[in-house]
């Protein structure tokens, strides 16, 4: 194989699935393994399921050999349980991640965060995302790719009231949003995704946050 290799953690939520089926599409890439704790009803040659425990994620180094590691890991604080089970989920587990990434030499780690992440904030979720963030920047990673997504629309396994509610009003309000208004418009995950593979394909370098307007763009080309 000649091509690029990649690795999804978070293969079976809303936008990791999509990222699968996106960069499966992609000729650059020639082998996308995904780390998953349930089986994808999919198949593909160039396809690898790794079922993941993620408590000993160091057992799975060597899938780490390759030049894109996405992370799309992410819960709720109501799906894990308690906040410390939703802070291993969305900061533990990442930056786990993008050590082994490191370590290996993976050239991209590129992560889904939130619109409103900041280690400062009064909000628990925002907070945490924020502190992930922070950490991920000070590891000095050989490119870091941070997605700020506002909130996500598509087919989601389970069911969240306001997603629901924003698919519904979405239509009417999102055209009334302009200027620097446009990160707070909902948006479809595909469209995170395919701007995950778009900034993949770069060769910027260094640290890179792209806000849920410019993630529409890229994810719109």
């Amino acid at each position: 194989m000649s091509g690029k290799s990649a690795l999804i953690a978070g293969a079976t939520g809303l936008t990791g699935s999509k990222l699968v089926e996106v960069l499966l599409d992609r000729p650059e890439y020639d082998k996308i393994t995904v780390f998953v704790r349930r089986p994808l009803t999919l198949e593909h040659p160039k396809l690898e399921q790794i079922h993941v425990d993620y408590y000993r994620l160091d057992d799975y180094k060597k899938h780490f050999q390759v030049d894109d590691v996405f992370c799309c890991l992410g819960t709720t604080i109501k799906k894990a349980g308690s906040q410390k089970a939703f802070r291993r989920v969305d900061y533990d587990y990442p930056v786990a991640l993008a050590q082994l990434a490191k370590s290996a030499g993976a050239k991209n780690f590129l992560v889904v965060s939130a619109m409103g992440a900041d280690s400062r904030s009064n909000i628990f979720y925002n907070r945490v995302k924020g502190q992930m963030e922070d950490s991920l920047k000070k590891m000095e990673l050989p490119a870091l790719h941070i997605f700020r997504p506002s909130l996500l629309l598509g087919d989601r396994k389970e069911f969240r009231l306001g997603e629901k509610v924003a698919s519904l009003i979405s239509p009417v309000f999102s055209p009334l949003l302009r200027g620097g208004m446009k990160k707070y418009k909902p948006i479809q995950a595909e469209q995170v995704a395919k701007a995950m593979c778009t900034a993949a394909q770069t060769e910027s370098g260094g640290i890179q946050v792209y806000p849920s307007d410019r993630i529409a763009e890229m994810g719109s080309l």
